[in-house]
């Protein structure tokens, strides 16, 4: 067994996006911090309703697909093929946005806390162009499984968790991801084996850890280098973060907003298609 070492840390920055909703980017906060396939990872997280309330209004996607998990709050989904999807505590909407799809994400409460995260996974070259779709996982159909010092909720991929074969509701077939969910008790450890063919990274959303060598503070995003494995270590406040890992695609990545192509010249396909209303059909998963 090869342990995977931290090769990067990555800081989010403080940003807003949609109509001014306030969040935390790591992965997508610049050009270069991205880890194929994944493009980047945004933290909402806030108990005063000015931040959230404005929501994420309607706006297009091409080639590439939306993971939205919810930890505390409740947000609607619409799109212009009519399908409707409620987000509330513990869920996620697995969106793939394929040839394109015009959706919003509005809040449907007034007050209280808003709490979860966005992840963009690229589609390989020749999915990019598929029929959208999307599905609503609620919270009971993703699997927590119990270790010593802590658990893990595993949304996506299939995990050996304490010796026991673990497979999160969500697949995507070319990347293959592993989306978990891990919360570490104070000091505890996790050694979890992880597929040597994918990369991954880690995301603290509270508390802090450790490989043994590179501390990650809360709100740090940790890149993992090769191996089958991955050990870390909480600190004394223990620790909860995302722990992210897909293939490669090894292709070119060439993002305008949110449209993620292969070439420039895809992109302005893209803007003509969404101009002119051409975006494709989408069904409810």
């Amino acid at each position: 067994m090869t342990i995977r070492q931290i090769s990067r840390v990555i800081d989010s920055v403080a940003t807003s996006d949609g109509a001014g909703v306030k969040l935390r980017r790591s992965l997508g906060s610049s050009a270069t911090a991205r880890v194929d396939p994944f493009l980047m990872l945004d933290e909402f997280y806030s108990d005063n309703p000015d931040d959230y309330l404005a929501g994420f209004p309607a706006h297009p996607h091409r080639g590439f697909e939306t993971v939205t998990y919810i930890l505390d709050g409740h947000m609607l989904h619409e799109d212009n093929f009519g399908n409707r999807g409620e987000l509330q505590a513990g869920g996620v909407q697995w969106m793939t946005a394929g040839r394109g799809i015009v959706h919003s994400e509005m809040p449907q409460q007034s007050e209280g806390r808003m709490r979860g995260f966005q992840l963009w996974l690229n589609l390989p070259a020749q999915d990019k162009m598929q029929p959208a779709t999307y599905r609503d996982i609620p919270a009971e159909q993703i699997p927590r499984r119990a270790f010593s010092g802590g658990h893990i909720r595993l949304i996506a991929g299939e995990l050996s968790v304490d010796g026991q074969s673990v497979t999160g509701p969500a697949a995507s077939p070319v990347t293959q991801p592993i989306y978990a969910d891990v919360m570490l008790e104070s000091d505890a450890r996790i050694d979890q084996p992880l597929p040597e063919s994918h990369a991954a990274l880690i995301y603290v959303y509270e508390g802090s850890l450790s490989d043994g060598q590179t501390p990650v503070a809360v709100n740090q995003a940790a890149v993992l280098g090769a191996g089958d494995a991955v050990a870390l270590q909480a600190g004394g406040q223990g620790a909860r973060f995302l722990l992210l890992a897909a293939v490669p695609l090894n292709e070119p990545v060439v993002q305008y907003g949110p449209f993620v192509m292969n070439s420039r010249a895809e992109i302005e396909q893209a803007m003509r298609d969404y101009q002119a209303g051409h975006f494709g059909h989408a069904a409810a998963g």
